[in-house]
């Protein structure tokens, strides 16, 4: 049987100020506490990789390419659904040159020569009339597609838009098509050779949006109807002849990373989040 009485509490308090009282000054007295996890778990924010951003928007996507695979392959890995991977054409090099966009992310930059790499996806798609696509570049030259739709798999498409291109003075523009051009475009120039990521939507319902580095900067959202055709989304080239200040060169020139498709509007939250894990 424990009796705890009054006396022995005043003991033990009185002892316990004896010997904070003895320490001399210049010493130190040190404590220590212990913060137990019963889980014994840790996590990494989704937002913290791109990857991990993305794949929280897996349920609308139709496709992620990391563009990160080693020079010389052919085959770009769709790590989002699987089932709609990219084929590397011309000559595929990678860099690991730094800073890389998505720097927390494994691998390197694609390498596109501004001549004759760029990617396809095998996947036909029928008119495709609500959609996002999003990809991270850098360039210093003022010309080329980024990314679109047309009706060729490989070589220059006979019909051709949704899609996002440099213009020549180094603007970017987002363009439809439904029997005139339709067209928004950012007032900046984005040839300064750093990292960007440009995200474009679109719906009947919301129109055209243009983001750049997790900002909108330009929007129509009387612009609704996109090109009734089917084709395959391209990556770093296809035909945007016609098209308000494309230049002569349609092949983009330049490094890219993270090249994704959405069945659906991404808000400006989603868009945000993405370029926030990639910075």
């Amino acid at each position: 049987m424990i009796i705890r009485t009054a006396a022995v509490v005043a003991l033990v308090a009185a002892g316990t100020l004896a010997l904070v009282a003895a320490l001399a000054p210049g010493s130190s007295a040190a404590f220590v506490a212990k913060v137990a996890n019963t889980g014994d778990t840790a996590a990494t924010a989704p937002y913290f990789t791109c990857a991990g951003a993305l794949a929280g928007d897996r349920s609308s996507s139709l496709f992620t390419l990391p563009l990160n695979e080693a020079s010389g392959s052919t085959t770009a890995a769709d790590t989002d659904t699987g089932t709609m991977p990219g084929t590397y054409r011309g000559t595929m090099t990678t860099s690991a040159t730094t800073p890389l966009a998505c720097p927390r992310d494994t691998g390197g930059a694609y390498v596109l020569n501004g001549t004759s790499s760029y990617v396809s996806s095998a996947t036909q798609q029928t008119n495709p009339q609500t959609f996002s696509e999003e990809v991270w570049f850098k360039t210093s030259t003022a010309s080329g597609r980024l990314i679109g739709f047309g009706n060729a798999l490989t070589g220059a498409s006979s019909t051709y838009d949704r899609h996002i291109y440099l213009n020549t003075a180094g603007q970017l523009v987002f363009g439809t098509y439904n029997g005139t051009y339709k067209t928004i475009s950012s007032t900046a120039s984005y040839t300064d050779n750093a990292w960007h990521q440009v995200v474009a939507t679109f719906s009947s319902s919301t129109g055209m949006t243009l983001y750049v580095d997790g900002a909108q900067v330009a929007v129509n959202a009387s612009y609704n109807l996109a090109q009734t055709n089917t084709g395959y989304w391209r990556i770093g080239y296809d035909s945007i002849t016609a098209w308000t200040g494309s230049g002569s060169n349609p092949y983009f020139t330049g490094s890219m990373r993270f090249a994704s498709v959405y069945s659906t509007v991404l808000t400006a939250a989603q868009v945000q989040q993405h370029y926030n894990a990639g910075r």
